[in-house]
Protein backbone atom coordinates (compact mmCIF):
# COMPACT_ATOMS: atom_id res chain seq x y z
CA UNK A 1 0.00 0.00 0.00
CA UNK A 2 1.38 3.60 -0.89
CA UNK A 3 2.49 5.41 1.78
CA UNK A 4 0.19 8.37 1.01
CA UNK A 5 -2.59 5.88 1.24
CA UNK A 6 -2.10 4.94 4.63
CA UNK A 7 -1.55 8.57 5.69
CA UNK A 8 -5.01 9.52 4.34
CA UNK A 9 -6.51 6.50 5.97
CA UNK A 10 -5.40 7.86 9.47
CA UNK A 11 -6.51 10.90 8.93
CA UNK A 12 -10.01 10.39 8.04
CA UNK A 13 -10.40 7.67 10.50
CA UNK A 14 -9.09 10.72 13.34
CA UNK A 15 -11.44 13.02 11.38
CA UNK A 16 -14.83 10.93 11.15
CA UNK A 17 -14.25 9.02 15.03
CA UNK A 18 -13.73 12.11 16.54
CA UNK A 19 -17.01 13.47 14.46
CA UNK A 20 -19.53 10.28 15.76
CA UNK A 21 -17.82 10.78 19.71
CA UNK A 22 -18.63 14.15 19.62
CA UNK A 23 -22.06 13.44 17.66
CA UNK A 24 -23.20 10.96 20.04
CA UNK A 25 -22.43 13.07 23.36
CA UNK A 26 -24.19 15.76 22.02
CA UNK A 27 -27.20 13.44 21.56
CA UNK A 28 -27.17 11.89 25.26
CA UNK A 29 -26.78 15.96 26.25
CA UNK A 30 -29.78 17.24 24.39
CA UNK A 31 -32.10 13.58 25.95
CA UNK A 32 -30.64 14.07 29.12
CA UNK A 33 -31.44 11.40 32.07
CA UNK A 34 -30.19 7.98 31.54
CA UNK A 35 -29.15 8.85 28.15
CA UNK A 36 -25.34 9.39 28.73
CA UNK A 37 -24.85 5.98 30.20
CA UNK A 38 -26.65 4.16 27.97
CA UNK A 39 -24.65 5.93 25.49
CA UNK A 40 -21.08 4.52 27.21
CA UNK A 41 -23.02 1.14 27.23
CA UNK A 42 -23.77 0.68 23.75
CA UNK A 43 -20.15 1.36 23.33
CA UNK A 44 -18.88 -1.13 24.96
CA UNK A 45 -18.95 -3.50 21.73
CA UNK A 46 -16.38 -1.31 20.45
CA UNK A 47 -14.28 -1.26 23.09
CA UNK A 48 -14.64 -5.25 22.62
CA UNK A 49 -13.53 -5.44 19.03
CA UNK A 50 -10.39 -2.52 19.99
CA UNK A 51 -9.39 -5.43 22.51
CA UNK A 52 -10.19 -8.29 19.93
CA UNK A 53 -7.94 -6.32 17.27
CA UNK A 54 -4.98 -5.92 19.43
CA UNK A 55 -5.21 -9.42 20.30
CA UNK A 56 -5.42 -10.69 17.09
CA UNK A 57 -2.83 -8.02 15.50
CA UNK A 58 -0.01 -9.68 17.64
CA UNK A 59 -0.23 -12.93 16.04
CA UNK A 60 2.66 -11.94 13.19
CA UNK A 61 3.67 -9.25 10.45
CA UNK A 62 0.62 -9.07 7.76
CA UNK A 63 -1.40 -5.73 6.52
CA UNK A 64 -4.62 -7.19 8.31
CA UNK A 65 -2.26 -6.88 11.24
CA UNK A 66 -0.97 -3.49 11.05
CA UNK A 67 -4.35 -1.79 10.41
CA UNK A 68 -6.13 -4.25 13.16
CA UNK A 69 -3.41 -3.37 15.84
CA UNK A 70 -3.68 0.62 14.78
CA UNK A 71 -7.55 0.44 14.54
CA UNK A 72 -7.96 -1.71 17.69
CA UNK A 73 -6.00 1.12 19.89
CA UNK A 74 -8.28 3.79 18.20
CA UNK A 75 -11.07 2.23 19.33
CA UNK A 76 -9.91 1.28 22.68
CA UNK A 77 -9.27 4.98 23.06
CA UNK A 78 -12.35 6.62 21.42
CA UNK A 79 -14.62 4.65 24.26
CA UNK A 80 -12.31 6.17 26.86
CA UNK A 81 -13.20 9.23 25.91
CA UNK A 82 -16.62 8.30 25.14
CA UNK A 83 -16.97 7.66 28.97
CA UNK A 84 -15.13 10.52 29.92
CA UNK A 85 -17.34 13.14 27.60
CA UNK A 86 -20.32 11.89 28.34
CA UNK A 87 -19.68 12.70 31.96
CA UNK A 88 -19.48 8.68 33.29
CA UNK A 89 -16.00 8.07 33.82
CA UNK A 90 -14.29 11.59 34.89
CA UNK A 91 -13.71 12.53 38.29
CA UNK A 92 -14.91 13.84 41.93
CA UNK A 93 -14.63 17.35 41.45
CA UNK A 94 -17.85 18.35 39.53
CA UNK A 95 -17.72 22.16 40.83
CA UNK A 96 -16.24 25.17 38.84
CA UNK A 97 -12.63 26.53 40.18
CA UNK A 98 -12.95 29.07 42.71
CA UNK A 99 -12.37 32.37 41.42
CA UNK A 100 -8.37 33.55 42.91
CA UNK A 101 -7.40 30.06 43.38
CA UNK A 102 -3.99 29.54 42.18
CA UNK A 103 -0.67 27.29 42.33
CA UNK A 104 -0.77 23.71 43.58
CA UNK A 105 -4.56 24.28 45.30
CA UNK A 106 -5.52 24.74 41.70
CA UNK A 107 -3.39 21.94 40.13
CA UNK A 108 -4.94 19.35 42.91
CA UNK A 109 -8.84 20.62 42.18
CA UNK A 110 -8.51 20.23 38.26
CA UNK A 111 -6.76 16.71 39.06
CA UNK A 112 -9.46 15.77 40.65
CA UNK A 113 -12.16 16.84 37.72
CA UNK A 114 -10.19 14.40 35.57
CA UNK A 115 -8.77 11.54 38.16
CA UNK A 116 -10.79 8.64 37.32
CA UNK A 117 -10.17 9.26 33.37
CA UNK A 118 -6.65 9.71 33.82
CA UNK A 119 -6.66 6.62 35.85
CA UNK A 120 -8.51 4.44 32.94
CA UNK A 121 -6.30 5.59 30.33
CA UNK A 122 -3.03 5.11 32.22
CA UNK A 123 -4.29 1.91 33.40
CA UNK A 124 -5.16 0.93 29.66
CA UNK A 125 -1.86 2.00 28.65
CA UNK A 126 0.18 -0.68 30.97
CA UNK A 127 -2.77 -3.45 30.05
CA UNK A 128 -1.34 -2.55 26.40
CA UNK A 129 2.63 -2.20 27.70
CA UNK A 130 1.85 -5.91 29.36
CA UNK A 131 -0.24 -7.29 26.35
CA UNK A 132 2.55 -6.14 23.88
CA UNK A 133 5.53 -7.61 25.36
CA UNK A 134 7.69 -9.87 23.14
CA UNK A 135 5.27 -9.31 20.14
CA UNK A 136 6.90 -8.55 17.02
CA UNK A 137 3.92 -6.30 15.89
CA UNK A 138 3.48 -3.00 18.55
CA UNK A 139 1.68 -0.96 16.32
CA UNK A 140 -1.62 -0.82 19.00
CA UNK A 141 1.37 0.06 21.91
CA UNK A 142 2.71 3.17 20.13
CA UNK A 143 -0.87 4.16 18.46
CA UNK A 144 -1.89 4.30 22.05
CA UNK A 145 1.36 6.09 23.44
CA UNK A 146 1.02 9.04 20.64
CA UNK A 147 -2.17 9.65 21.81
CA UNK A 148 -1.12 9.58 25.64
CA UNK A 149 1.27 11.24 25.71
CA UNK A 150 -0.48 13.93 23.07
CA UNK A 151 -3.60 14.40 25.53
CA UNK A 152 -1.53 14.96 28.09
CA UNK A 153 0.68 17.78 26.99
CA UNK A 154 -2.55 19.42 25.46
CA UNK A 155 -4.29 19.24 28.93
CA UNK A 156 -1.33 20.40 30.59
CA UNK A 157 -1.06 23.28 28.07
CA UNK A 158 -4.90 24.29 28.91
CA UNK A 159 -4.29 24.39 32.40
CA UNK A 160 -0.98 26.77 32.30
CA UNK A 161 -2.59 28.71 29.38
CA UNK A 162 -2.79 28.88 25.40
CA UNK A 163 -4.21 31.93 23.62
CA UNK A 164 -6.75 30.22 21.56
CA UNK A 165 -9.15 27.52 23.60
CA UNK A 166 -12.05 26.43 21.68
CA UNK A 167 -14.59 25.35 24.11
CA UNK A 168 -17.09 25.26 21.49
CA UNK A 169 -17.73 21.48 21.85
CA UNK A 170 -17.30 21.24 25.49
CA UNK A 171 -20.02 18.72 26.73
CA UNK A 172 -23.01 19.55 28.71
CA UNK A 173 -21.52 17.82 32.29
CA UNK A 174 -18.32 18.97 31.43
CA UNK A 175 -19.18 22.69 31.48
CA UNK A 176 -17.39 23.19 35.00
CA UNK A 177 -13.98 22.09 32.70
CA UNK A 178 -13.92 25.54 31.22
CA UNK A 179 -13.41 27.37 34.21
CA UNK A 180 -9.61 25.40 34.78
CA UNK A 181 -8.68 26.56 31.54
CA UNK A 182 -6.40 29.61 31.39
CA UNK A 183 -6.61 32.23 28.10
CA UNK A 184 -3.23 33.83 27.74
CA UNK A 185 0.43 33.79 26.72
CA UNK A 186 2.04 30.31 26.05
CA UNK A 187 4.02 29.06 28.81
CA UNK A 188 6.76 26.66 29.29
CA UNK A 189 4.56 23.56 28.39
CA UNK A 190 3.72 24.52 25.13
CA UNK A 191 7.27 24.78 23.45
CA UNK A 192 8.03 21.08 25.23
CA UNK A 193 5.52 19.81 23.91
CA UNK A 194 5.94 20.82 20.55
CA UNK A 195 9.70 19.56 20.95
CA UNK A 196 8.05 16.10 21.98
CA UNK A 197 5.73 15.81 19.13
CA UNK A 198 8.19 17.29 16.65
CA UNK A 199 10.38 14.69 17.69
CA UNK A 200 8.11 11.82 17.67
CA UNK A 201 7.01 13.03 14.17
CA UNK A 202 10.25 13.32 12.95
CA UNK A 203 11.72 9.55 14.18
CA UNK A 204 7.92 8.43 12.75
CA UNK A 205 9.29 9.71 9.58
CA UNK A 206 12.50 8.92 9.33
CA UNK A 207 11.46 4.71 10.17
CA UNK A 208 9.18 5.00 7.14
CA UNK A 209 11.61 6.32 4.76
CA UNK A 210 14.01 3.56 5.76
CA UNK A 211 11.26 0.78 6.18
CA UNK A 212 12.96 -2.36 4.77
CA UNK A 213 9.25 -3.82 3.35
CA UNK A 214 6.16 -2.24 2.64
CA UNK A 215 4.35 -3.57 6.08
CA UNK A 216 7.15 -1.52 8.11
CA UNK A 217 6.74 1.33 5.74
CA UNK A 218 2.48 1.34 6.51
CA UNK A 219 2.94 0.74 10.25
CA UNK A 220 5.36 3.85 10.74
CA UNK A 221 2.93 5.99 7.89
CA UNK A 222 0.31 5.72 10.41
CA UNK A 223 1.95 6.75 13.21
CA UNK A 224 3.53 9.48 12.06
CA UNK A 225 0.16 10.77 10.34
CA UNK A 226 -1.15 10.37 13.95
CA UNK A 227 1.72 12.34 15.62
CA UNK A 228 1.56 14.88 12.56
CA UNK A 229 -2.03 15.30 14.08
CA UNK A 230 -1.18 15.40 17.35
CA UNK A 231 1.69 18.39 16.65
CA UNK A 232 -1.21 20.29 14.83
CA UNK A 233 -3.81 20.13 17.35
CA UNK A 234 -1.46 21.77 19.15
CA UNK A 235 -0.64 24.80 17.31
CA UNK A 236 -3.92 24.94 17.13
CA UNK A 237 -3.50 26.73 20.25
CA UNK A 238 -1.47 29.55 19.12
CA UNK A 239 -2.44 29.22 15.60
CA UNK A 240 -5.88 31.29 14.58
CA UNK A 241 -7.53 29.10 12.45
CA UNK A 242 -11.37 27.90 12.43
CA UNK A 243 -10.52 24.34 13.25
CA UNK A 244 -13.81 23.98 14.81
CA UNK A 245 -15.68 23.91 11.11
CA UNK A 246 -14.00 20.29 10.65
CA UNK A 247 -16.81 18.81 13.00
CA UNK A 248 -19.27 21.88 13.13
CA UNK A 249 -21.63 20.19 10.14
CA UNK A 250 -21.75 17.21 11.65
CA UNK A 251 -23.43 18.01 15.02
CA UNK A 252 -27.06 19.28 15.32
CA UNK A 253 -28.20 22.61 15.39
CA UNK A 254 -29.16 23.86 18.81
CA UNK A 255 -32.96 23.84 19.55
CA UNK A 256 -34.43 26.85 18.53
CA UNK A 257 -36.03 29.11 21.75
CA UNK A 258 -39.81 29.80 21.27
CA UNK A 259 -40.90 32.97 21.28
CA UNK A 260 -43.15 33.77 24.56
CA UNK A 261 -46.50 35.32 22.98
Amino acid sequence: MQPWIAALIALFIWWFSTGVIMLAVRWADRQGGAAHGMMVLAGVPLLALGVAGIITSQAGDSLYGIYAGFLGALAVWGWIELAFLTGIISGPERRNCPPGLSGSARFYRAWNTLAHHEMLLTLGLLALVIMSSGAHNQIALWTYLVLYMARIAAKLNLFFGVPRINTEFIPARLDHLKSYFRRGPATAAFPAAITLLSFALAYFIERMISAATPLEQTQFTLLAALSALALLEHWLMVVPLPDAKLWRWMLPAAKPVQPHD
